[in-house]
């Protein structure tokens, strides 16, 4: 409970709700330090590629029969000592895992995260700062500034404005900030060639792919900030691993699903 980084375990019956029949949870440990994780991840057996962590982690929800899911979903990763940052034990525990649930597990066909994108927000507003103003089409800057005005005038009618007003702005907030995280995720690079989201350059230097990206798959506080609620699903097709870790590592290439690559092209 401790050294979860990414969704924080609220309790007790939190804990419990991430260990139940559905669930796995897989460490690291050293014969040295053998009640001490290095560093572990969460998985949901689940049907279908998840898109809400909301709905992984609700703990009323009813518990599926680990046995008829098709799905593993990694949506929890966390280094645990600090002293060992920087040392890739990441790649190693998730091919191990999905090796292991192949094998538990046989009805099992895709192994996909569930992942945030910690660093779009950031980018975002730092490239507003320095003055990009070719970052929205054309259609896009006139539907948010038409939803600005919406606003400004709801605002003299009272709260009870303000839920229609949410869902509003989210769906015009919606296709834009995709897009742009997916030109985040594909073409914004570290000097070094890395991509620059952290989380992305860990999966796709494990020979994951960009499959999907879903709005508001987590609206936490955290989950806002960060990545403006946006959450991405990485694939790891054991077929091609190899191949997206060469891609990635050798040219410097982010292999993505055709339907995030398109809406690169389209910015």
């Amino acid at each position: 409970m401790a050294y979860e980084a990414v969704h924080e375990i609220r309790g007790w019956t939190d804990l419990k709700n991430r260990l139940e029949a559905d669930r796995r949870c897989f460490a690291f440990f050293h014969p040295r330090m053998p009640d001490e994780p290095l560093i572990f991840v969460e998985v949901a057996l689940v049907t279908g590629m998840t898109g809400d962590i909301h709905a992984l982690l609700d703990e009323a929800a009813p518990i599926a029969d680990p046995h008829l899911a098709d799905t593993a979903i990694f949506y929890s990763i966390s280094n645990c000592q600090r002293g060992l940052a920087g040392i890739s034990f990441g790649d190693f525990l998730i091919k191990r895992v999905v090796d292991a649930l192949a094998i538990e597990l046989p009805r099992l066909k895709v192994f996909a995260t569930l992942s945030p994108v910690p660093g779009f927000r950031a980018w975002l507003e730092g490239q507003s700062r320095v003055g990009r103003d070719d970052l929205l089409l054309p259609a896009e800057r006139t539907a948010i500034e038409a939803i600005g005005e919406r606003s400004i005038g709801a605002r003299s009618s009272g709260p009870a404005r303000s839920p229609c007003r949410s869902e509003a702005i989210a769906a015009v907030l919606r296709d834009p900030l995709i897009r742009l995280c997916a030109r985040y995720l594909l073409r914004e690079k570290t000097s070094s060639g890395r991509a620059l989201d952290p989380v992305a350059h860990f999966h796709l230097s494990n020979g994951a792919r960009v499959e999907r990206l879903n709005w508001l798959g987590d609206v936490s506080d955290k989950g806002l900030q960060q990545s403006a609620g946006i959450m991405v699903n990485y694939l790891y097709r054991l077929a091609d691993i190899e191949a997206n870790h060469e891609a990635y590592r050798g040219e410097g290439r982010v292999v993505a699903a055709s339907a995030i690559r398109n809406l690169v092209r389209s910015a």
